[in-house]
């Protein structure tokens, strides 16, 4: 790997219901990576509990924040810490999870090896309280040629896991709130529809914290209704056919609005 591919920024964005421990884990576990990044930006979304704003004082000097004054959501946030990214590699972190130490070596050696190479994620393992205890593992499809046709029915990469191009990212149009919650998902889509080249690890690079809310925040009848309205534009826009949308979003909505332990079950077999 030389020296210029090891040069790579992270992201994470941060909001007041986030917990204090958890967040510390996060950090930490990035900080610790074998190959340490020098670009550590994470995005205050709103005002902060003192709890949480003590956890980034004691990490001042190994991160670089980005204070948004008012509560704009995922996208937003993410687009306002992306603008201050100074490489063009960025890994995106989410603060409640934990990387495994050698993930970015691993992605940072995918980019080194293929020079076209725009998008990517890998396996992530679910944990609930402690990494020792997994509940299972998401795997995603591994070439570009597969992460291109799974896309038409399911998000075909671990978001938390992602490291992706800051250069392909902007050509797309970035970030974006059109769809909440699908956020990446549209982003994904559109970097695709652009010519990016993606790839994915069978490899597991973050570890992933679940719980009843997990399933919570993927299910309900608002759920539902914005995964539909996404999926729509995807056959609005060519990108799938009015056949995947009746086979695959159209189920997946049923399963939304199904009760909690059941949408649970369901989720643990997809993976």
């Amino acid at each position: 790997m030389n020296a210029g591919a090891e040069e790579y920024s992270v992201l994470m964005s941060v909001y007041a219901k986030e917990d204090p421990e958890y967040l510390t884990s996060s950090i930490r576990s990035i900080l610790d990576q074998t190959v340490p990044t020098d670009d550590f930006v994470i995005v205050c979304d709103g005002p902060l509990t003192n709890e949480l704003e003590s956890v980034l004082r004691d990490f001042k000097g190994s991160i670089n924040l980005v204070r948004l004054s008012e509560n704009q959501g995922l996208g937003k946030a993410l687009e306002a810490g992306l603008a201050s990214c100074r490489h063009d590699l960025v890994a995106r972190m989410d603060s409640d999870d934990i990387a495994y130490p050698d993930r970015m070596e691993k992605q940072l050696r995918a980019f080194c090896e293929d020079p076209e190479l725009s998008l990517m994620s890998g396996t992530v393992t679910e944990f609930v309280n402690t990494v020792s205890a997994v509940t299972g593992k998401r795997e995603v499809p591994l070439s570009d040629a597969d992460i291109r046709s799974f896309s038409r029915k399911r998000n075909p990469m671990n978001h938390p896991a992602v490291m992706f191009r800051k250069s392909a990212v902007k050509e797309a149009g970035g970030y974006s709130e059109d769809y909440p919650l699908f956020e990446d998902y549209y982003l994904w889509i559109r970097m695709l529809r652009n010519g990016a080249v993606a790839g994915n690890t069978a490899d597991p690079l973050v570890y992933m914290r679940v719980d009843d809310k997990t399933y919570q925040r993927r299910g309900g009848w608002k759920y539902a209704s914005d995964m539909l309205r996404f999926h729509k534009y995807l056959k609005d826009s060519g990108w799938t056919s009015a056949l995947d949308y009746i086979t695959g979003a159209v189920p997946h909505a049923v399963i939304c609005v199904l009760p909690n332990f059941i949408r649970g079950f369901i989720y643990s077999r997809l993976h």
